[in-house]
């Protein structure tokens, strides 16, 4: 006989990490995907250029940590994997509805989403999925999600920024351009494609003129 998969449900309990504080003086809230091999508390090191006193800024932790070779010493999270790709992605949702119902803040400011790496692709099916409004979207070195229509995106009307660098490793050449075009699709009139010159990183100098 050959193995049989079953599937059940369960309670998870998981963490997100918050940087500066919400108050009367914030303007923006920023809601921050890690790309893979980071940890959420670590992600938030590259907002600290923004002015703490006006920017409030939320990342959410991936739920699958793993240690990261080749010392092994140090963990990472990854978001999703192909496999089992459906049913992990309905509870990374579940898991940012959460964060959403936790923050207050996230429905009451100037809300900027920004993907990086491999946050790109659960940032962009949360905003699909749910309809999220935000100021200002930005998917910054990973992949869009290739099930991602037009009409999914049809309510977003908000600035909309691409941006990688050009000696990025996992976007050169023909990858780059896919990407581009899948955005131009996607988004039309409202997206700004940037290119920096520099490897598949954070582009800090980037994050801090945005605001």
């Amino acid at each position: 006989m050959n193995p049989e998969e079953k599937e059940i449900s369960y309670t998870s309990t998981n963490t997100y990490s918050t940087l500066n504080q919400f108050d009367e003086k914030t303007e923006y809230v920023w809601f921050v995907c890690h790309g893979m091999g980071y940890l959420s508390r670590y992600f938030l090191r590259y907002f600290k250029v923004l002015n703490p006193e006006t920017n409030y800024i939320i990342a959410p932790q991936a739920q699958s940590k793993f240690y990261i070779p080749p010392k092994f010493k140090h963990v990472g999270a990854s978001w999703l994997t192909r496999e089992n790709t459906v049913a992990e992605t309905k509870n990374v949702l579940s898991f940012f509805d959460a964060v959403f119902a936790a923050e207050p803040a996230l429905s009451s400011k100037k809300l900027i989403v920004l993907g990086y790496s491999q946050g790109v692709s659960v940032a962009m099916r949360y905003l699909a999925k749910r309809q999220l409004q935000c100021e200002h979207l930005i998917l910054h070195s990973g992949g869009i999600p290739v099930e991602l229509k037009p009409s999914d995106l049809d309510f977003h009307k908000a600035k909309t920024t691409l941006i990688y660098g050009n000696k990025d490793k996992y976007l050169t050449g023909e990858r780059a351009a896919e990407q581009t075009r899948m955005a131009k699709a996607l988004f039309k009139k409202n997206l700004d494609i940037i290119e920096f010159e520099g490897v598949h990183e954070v582009n800090v100098e980037f994050i801090k003129g945005l605001v």
